[in-house]
């Protein structure tokens, strides 16, 4: 089978998606091209296409409306968009990282390429930082990401990863998550970004007081299963599968709670509700089902997983309001 990511970097220890090239630190921007397989840039070419003419001649003709996207390096087609689809080039997605690591402690973790090209990222370490009881470490991160093909504007998500079991998870208050999204209707400024990014990045304290409040919130057996139920099996969820999968995924995330789950038995989430997120997101980050490791990274970043989470987030903080 493909792998859906074409290359990817890292940076000191192996990320919890268990991919990529192994860089030191503070290495420059055009190594992380290079090792992530970002080296490359998108080129366009007008839309032609071949018709039966009345003799036995065919003729060619042009779609002026739409343009095909396309690799510099191996010329493998990516995509057909409008005229008016503004391209984000890989290198743009790195650079978005140049200030911000030289000068405000950020430093890049994860970058790469998925799906041949069609989406690409880098997620970079901020200087953000909280222990919750039983010294359980979160840490904060800036995910930035786009695609080429109209899957995913390109978005800058604040971003926490639980140490103790690289659980990823977006911050998000009130509902609504606080990323910053750019469709590729309107050209990408980065710095117009990094200034709506200020707030985001600003709440980061609000976000963590509210999860320092999950981990002093005890849920009896009863309320744990109705929370799994209520954000694995609503019949309303996109994707939601059949029974037997929700089976499958309640047993799982119970017995990650109950104590098989990395980081379950510290303090923090022990018979809390902080315990309860925790158990999904390791449960999506690391033990879904899925087709590849690669598709089960795809799907937590941007796709069903990433609901799910999103979800689990917004229940769970139902149970401190």
């Amino acid at each position: 089978m493909a792998h859906l990511i074409e290359q990817m970097a890292y940076m000191d220890q192996t990320p919890w998606h268990g991919l990529g090239n192994r860089l030191g630190p503070k290495q420059p921007l055009e190594v992380w091209a290079q090792q992530a397989g970002m080296s490359w840039y998108i080129k366009e070419s007008p839309v032609h296409f071949m018709a039966e003419s009345i003799g036995s001649m065919a003729s060619i003709h042009s779609f002026p409306k739409q343009k095909v996207l396309y690799r510099s390096d191996t010329k493998a087609a990516l995509s057909v968009v409008s005229q008016r689809y503004k391209i984000v080039q890989p290198a743009e997605v790195l650079e978005f990282y140049r200030d911000l690591t030289e000068y405000s402690g950020f430093e890049l973790e994860t970058a790469g390429v998925l799906k041949g090209g069609r989406k690409f990222w880098a997620l970079a370490k901020t200087d953000q930082s909280m222990a919750l009881k039983g010294n359980d470490l979160v840490n904060g991160y800036l995910l930035l990401a786009t695609s080429c093909d109209g899957t995913l504007a390109t978005t800058a998500t604040p971003t926490t990863i639980r140490v103790v079991c690289n659980n990823t998870l977006t911050i998000a208050l009130n509902g609504e998550a606080r990323a910053i999204k750019v469709p590729h209707s309107t050209r990408f400024e980065p710095q117009v970004v990094k200034q709506q990014l200020g707030v985001a990045v600003s709440q980061w304290d609000e976000f963590m007081y509210r999860m320092r409040y999950l981990a002093e919130r005890k849920v009896k057996s009863s309320e744990a299963i109705n929370y799994f139920e209520h954000v694995l099996c609503d019949p309303q969820l996109e994707n939601a599968g059949p029974a037997s999968n929700n089976e499958r995924a309640l047993k799982k995330v119970q017995s990650l709670y109950d104590g098989q789950g990395r980081g379950a038995q510290l303090d923090s989430a022990r018979g809390t509700a902080w315990g309860l997120l925790s158990a999904i997101t390791e449960y999506v980050d690391h033990e879904k089902r899925a087709r590849s490791t690669e598709h089960r990274l795809d799907s937590a970043w941007f796709g069903q997983g990433a609901s799910i989470k999103q979800r689990a987030l917004e229940a769970v903080l139902q149970l401190v309001v």
